[in-house]
């Protein structure tokens, strides 16, 4: 019970620094944001074309093999790493968050507890690492209609068998709409 205390102050702490970083027009957040713009446009295009092409089972591919290729084509032309993370990853080997995407996805639960909206949810700081200072930058991914079909409660049994065996460990299913259903995650090198 001694660490809710704790977790709740952090949560408090991200969420000021949060309001602060978006009050000062951070350049590098600002380049962070485009960056997320241009990659959940090209995967939500890509998605729809093959929800339309073929159902659900076509979008696990897309999601397993395009989002990270649009992500390291976007790395490759930024000098940015781009990701996706969540509390509840599908790609155990690809997308699991380090203990700075935790506190950030963790204190984006308890904002979205206090009723801030999700479509605008960020976070970015400059942290000290061993190679140096990093920008790292987040921003939440609502969980949406059409998320439903591979991440809500009730999967078709299809969509079941094609992600039990593209993925195993699982655990990104269960999702309600307007849940926060994972962030975007990007960092550089100052």
């Amino acid at each position: 019970m001694r660490r809710l205390p704790l977790i709740l102050a952090a949560a408090a702490l991200l969420a000021t620094g949060s309001a602060r970083a978006e009050q000062a027009a951070n350049p590098n957040a600002e380049e962070a944001k485009a960056l997320i713009k241009e990659f959940a446009t090209t995967l939500q295009g890509e998605l729809q074309t093959a929800m339309k092409a073929g159902g659900p089972t076509n979008a696990i591919d897309v999601c397993k093999d395009r989002a990270p290729a649009i992500a390291a084509d976007l790395a490759g032309r930024s000098g940015w790493e781009v990701g996706r993370t969540s509390l509840k990853v599908r790609n155990q080997g690809l997308n699991l968050p380090d203990d700075w995407e935790t506190r950030v996805l963790k204190a984006f639960e308890a904002r979205k507890a206090a009723g801030e909206p999700l479509d605008t949810m960020a976070f970015g700081e400059v942290v000290e690492l061993e190679g140096g200072k990093r920008f790292r930058f987040m921003k939440a991914i609502p969980t949406g209609e059409v998320c439903l079909a591979c991440h809500g409660s009730e999967i078709t049994p299809e969509v079941t068998a094609t992600l039990d065996e593209q993925y195993p460990g699982d655990q990104a299913r269960g999702y309600a709409l307007g849940d926060i259903r994972g962030a975007f995650s990007l960092s550089k090198p100052l």
